[in-house]
């Protein structure tokens, strides 16, 4: 499998969403508006702004409104704190730009912030979640701190948002392809394989046609170079593992097990599932009962309780028998 980046969702959604129309199109989804020229909308996003090794997706003015658009791969509650550094340049760009005068007696009116995180990772979310800046303060929100920074952030997984993706198709498509390809490689395939099944498949059924026909090897190609589901798999287990390595396990299963051999067997069983193995070759290929192999499961569910534990079976492929 190509050795690459996890957060390929984050710059296909740049590339999914570069054009005015696709951009107008999200904006009225999200907003409730029915906005029809898509020439009054700005792109002013600072291409070469570079956060923690990747570039901010897109941002552009319409409507009096600075929108700040920004898709995530993982639930991150830093995402105000980007967005006030990032707004800060925008602004300063904007004024540069327009000869304004800050220094001025006259008041100088700016375009609204307004800030959007498109979430799409494997952690439970909420279709619609609020971050403040404020959330982030040492000792507290209170009355007197001179900033804030509000992003909303919306749950765009397949399945999620329902009525939103009605109200945008790309944005629906967008996050279909996205799992088609999870689930290709779930099927254990290749991240190759994966990716060309997804997009001949989107194709045929009209997924991102004109994005696909006219760029499928750069959609390849960004998928292939930022996306490596064996290490988004390795992050998820690091985040939500580790505590249970510590919590879970000493409050029931594995008591007379060492918690290294727990951790190793957990290694194991996701392997072998990736590769599409069954519970009972699972079980024999450890040596172990089936029973056994669900205990395990039910200590990666008491050590992960904070993720959407659906989409863990999904991912491990073990159903309740």
């Amino acid at each position: 499998m190509t050795k690459v980046k996890r957060n390929f969702k984050d710059s296909l959604f740049r590339l999914v969403f570069h054009g005015k129309e696709e951009l107008l199109s999200l904006y009225n989804a999200v907003n409730g508006s029915s906005y029809t020229n898509a020439d009054d909308l700005e792109i002013n996003t600072l291409e070469d702004v570079v956060y923690m090794g990747m570039k901010n997706d897109v941002s552009f003015l319409f409507a009096h409104y600075l929108n700040l658009y920004e898709a995530q791969s993982t639930s991150n509650p830093n995402m105000p704190l980007r967005g006030t550094i990032y707004f800060g340049d925008l602004i300063k760009g904007w004024v540069e730009s327009n000869h304004l005068d800050m220094y001025s007696e006259k008041q100088i009116m700016i375009p609204k912030p307004k800030f959007l995180v498109f979430y799409n990772g494997l952690k439970k979310e909420p279709e619609r979640k609020i971050l403040r800046l404020s959330d982030s303060f040492e000792g507290g929100q209170d009355e007197e701190a001179a900033l804030e920074c509000t992003a909303i952030m919306l749950n765009i997984n397949y399945g999620y948002n329902r009525e939103l993706m009605a109200k945008c198709q790309t944005l629906h498509d967008y996050s279909y392809f996205v799992e088609t390809v999870r689930q290709g490689v779930r099927a254990g395939k290749t991240l190759e394989e994966a990716v060309d099944e997804a997009i001949s498949k989107s194709l045929k059924e009209g997924v991102l046609k004109d994005l696909l026909k006219k760029n499928r090897s750069e959609v390849r190609n960004v998928v292939l170079t930022e996306y490596n589901e064996e290490l988004h798999l390795k992050n998820v287990r690091e985040c939500g593992y580790e505590e249970g390595y510590d919590n879970g396990y000493d409050s029931g299963y594995g008591s007379g097990l060492d918690q290294g051999r727990i951790q190793n067997q957990i290694e194991l069983v996701i392997k072998k599932v990736r590769k599409g193995q069954s519970l009972e070759q699972i079980a024999d290929a450890l040596e172990t009962s089936e029973d056994q192999l669900k205990e395990i499961y039910e200590a990666v569910v008491k050590a992960a309780p904070e993720y959407d534990l659906e989409r863990i079976k999904e991912e491990l492929k073990i159903k309740n028998r």
